[in-house]
């Protein structure tokens, strides 16, 4: 899809007045169905539109979690290879020391040799205790001979183990470069479909979507607030409160597939930088955050931890406080800050779950226009789809 499509798309919303919000938790058609929008999806509800949007949002999703995992194995295999090279380039090089140290060996050997037997050298000897001495100094050269026969052997084998591990690993790394380039087209396929549903609609269907979308966020956060699922929130540790700033500090930034910043984040990059930044690595994806990071009762969450959503683990936010999350959410939006409800919620994760609590917390401040639902919520055209073929380099 062309960047022509997605400025077809921005006129439309624009024209239309409407700010689209992120999917909400729940978009099935209500009994009775919705009022329907006229033009090119008169015989769609705007349920069923939002339906299908939400549909293609997630599929898009999972395959740029998908690509992002494979391009973190690719850049650990890069890595290994690059070892690998590092360490036969070493035992090349002691093997060509050893090599030489055996000729030198070879020659003194030749040089030296004599048909006596070292008994009858003694016994001929003018100086036996020359002699002797000079068997000393003798047996030293043969143990230092038997060592360096035995180094070089030794290293003529580590460096062919290392160069079948070497060529291994250089497979691997095709192999997982070939991979990428399937799931990169993977997602752009599935952006595509969400651009061409996009700039199907109408003026007045982007509008109609746009308020589903709002009052089906709105109710699914007052539904799950008073669930009870939420508890107080406790007090971050000080690296999750670096981690909460550092997100805040990039609102505003354009979604963008595959990223970890700093011009753009995609959702598990987002997280992933944050907390790298507090001082606590975590995994790149979602899958693998929601995998390997402890996991935490809701009840009990407190700023900085990761809030993770979809049955498969898809998305991924962070915890801000209040029912409140800041997120990258989905392509062509901005990072913002949302209600925790926006998305199916899946479970919750704590990076550094031995990080003792702060004993005072001041939040950060959300700017005018940063948060879903806000009456400055962002402009239509920051939630056109990015064109695929512009998505990653």
């Amino acid at each position: 899809m062309s960047g022509r499509f997605v400025r077809l798309v921005c006129t439309a919303a624009v024209a239309a007045g409407i700010v689209l919000a992120p999917v909400p938790a729940t978009a099935e058609p209500e009994p009775g169905g919705v009022g329907r929008a006229s033009g090119a999806g008169a015989d769609r509800s705007v349920a069923k539109l939002l339906t299908d949007l939400q549909r293609l949002y997630q599929e898009a999703e999972k395959a740029t979690e998908t690509y992002n995992a494979t391009e973190e194995r690719l850049r650990k295999q890069r890595a290994e290879v690059k070892r690998l090279n590092a360490a036969l380039a070493r035992t090349r090089l002691s093997l060509h020391d050893s090599r030489g140290a055996a000729g030198r060996l070879a020659r003194q050997q030749y040089q030296n040799s004599s048909n006596l037997s070292p008994y009858l050298r003694l016994l001929l000897a003018r100086d036996p205790q020359h002699a002797l001495d000079q068997g000393h100094v003798i047996g030293q050269l043969a143990r230092e001979r038997a060592e360096t026969v035995g180094r070089l052997t030794g290293d003529e084998k580590r460096a062919g183990e290392l160069a079948r591990r070497a060529r291994e690993a250089l497979d691997e790394q095709l192999a997982l470069a070939e991979r990428q380039e399937v799931e990169r087209d993977d997602v752009d396929e599935r952006l595509r479909a969400v651009e061409e549903l996009l700039v199907s609609l109408t003026p007045e269907e982007l509008a109609a979507l746009a308020e589903f979308e709002r009052d089906g966020i709105a109710e699914d956060q007052e539904r799950f607030m008073a669930s009870g699922a939420l508890g107080d929130d406790g007090m971050p540790s000080a690296e999750g409160d670096r981690a909460v700033r550092f997100a805040v500090e990039q609102l505003g930034k354009p979604y963008e597939w595959g990223t970890e910043g700093p011009a753009s984040y995609d959702c598990s990059g987002l997280t992933s930088v944050a907390w790298e930044r507090a001082g606590t690595p975590i995994p790149r994806t979602s899958q693998e955050q929601w995998a390997r990071l402890k996991r935490v009762p809701l009840g009990e969450l407190r700023p900085g931890d990761l809030v993770v959503y979809f049955p498969e683990a898809t998305h991924v936010a962070l915890y801000l406080g209040d029912g409140m999350v800041v997120q990258a959410p989905r392509p062509g939006a901005e990072v913002k800050a949302s209600p925790i409800a926006a998305n199916p919620v899946l479970g919750a994760v704590r990076p550094d779950p031995g990080g003792e609590p702060l004993r005072r917390y001041t939040p950060p401040r959300i700017p005018e226009g940063a948060t879903d639902g806000s009456d400055e919520g962002y402009a239509a055209a920051d939630y056109a789809p990015v064109a695929p073929e512009t998505s990653i380099r």
